[in-house]
């Protein structure tokens, strides 16, 4: 389990996130949704420890270990132009290696499962500098699964991805919360994405949380619309909602 317990985070005195109180049971995933620089990738960068923050973010009671416990899927990576793809991947196993171990046989095969999984191993010895965006995006997902961490923050995995390889990624992750109770907290835009794989929903706004629970609960209209303007519309499904954006009349 991740907690968050009475986090705050201020820039030049400013509170831009907080007081978030949240815990993410083990094996869930939960989708942080709301509209630009409402929080979502601050709350994930606290959990990180790369943003100073007030309060405690705890995993099952005790502070997380650097390295070992979440692998973070940033939003903006650093990608070494000349890397290849394999040893970019291989990054992912840093924390597991000590001082100047060498990669066991374990180690690779974890890396390469990790490429196969997201359909990387024909890109294996590639550079990165030659990846397309959702080539590279997908790479960095790579690396996230080969740490092998139990907790997973993805800090919009589907950014340059079309559709189809979306789909796909979300797929992957979802396998692995299912089949080695991996807890997944992901930021995300496309509700309508958002709401197929996360089970519960945080809506964040004005870094504060305006609505925590199922998609059908969170998803609504009136919430929607109270947070990210007007022009949507939501079509409820046998499912999950289904969030489509709408022209302004008159236009």
């Amino acid at each position: 389990m991740i907690t968050w317990e009475g986090v705050e985070v201020s820039y030049d005195g400013r509170r831009v996130l907080g007081p978030i109180d949240v815990a993410v049971a083990n094996g869930e995933w939960l989708g942080l949704i709301g509209p630009n620089g409402a929080g979502k990738t601050t709350l994930i960068k606290t959990a990180v420890g790369v943003v100073s923050h007030l309060g405690e973010v705890s995993l099952d009671g005790r502070r997380r270990r650097p390295g070992l416990d979440i692998a973070w899927m940033p939003q903006r990576p650093h990608l070494p132009d000349e890397m290849g793809v394999a040893d970019y991947v291989m990054l992912g196993r840093t924390p597991h290696l000590g001082y100047l171990a060498a990669e066991t046989k374990h180690d690779v095969d974890t890396v390469y499962l990790a490429l196969e999984k997201l359909d990387l191993l024909g890109f294996a010895r590639r550079p990165l500098d030659t990846l397309s965006g959702g080539e590279a995006q997908r790479a960095v997902l790579a690396r996230a699964l080969a740490q092998e961490a139990p907790i997973l923050l993805l800090d919009e995995p589907t950014a340059s991805l079309d559709v189809g390889h979306a789909v796909e990624v979300l797929e992957v992750v979802d396998q692995l919360r299912k089949e080695e109770g991996l807890t997944v907290v992901s930021a995300a835009h496309d509700l309508t994405l958002a709401a197929q794989y996360a089970g519960r929903l945080l809506l964040i706004s004005g870094g504060l949380v305006v609505a925590d629970g199922k998609p059908a609960e969170v998803l609504t209209e009136s919430n929607l619309r109270a947070h990210y303007g007007a022009g949507i519309r939501v079509i409820e499904d046998s499912e999950v909602p289904i969030v489509v954006p709408m022209r302004h009349s008159g236009r």
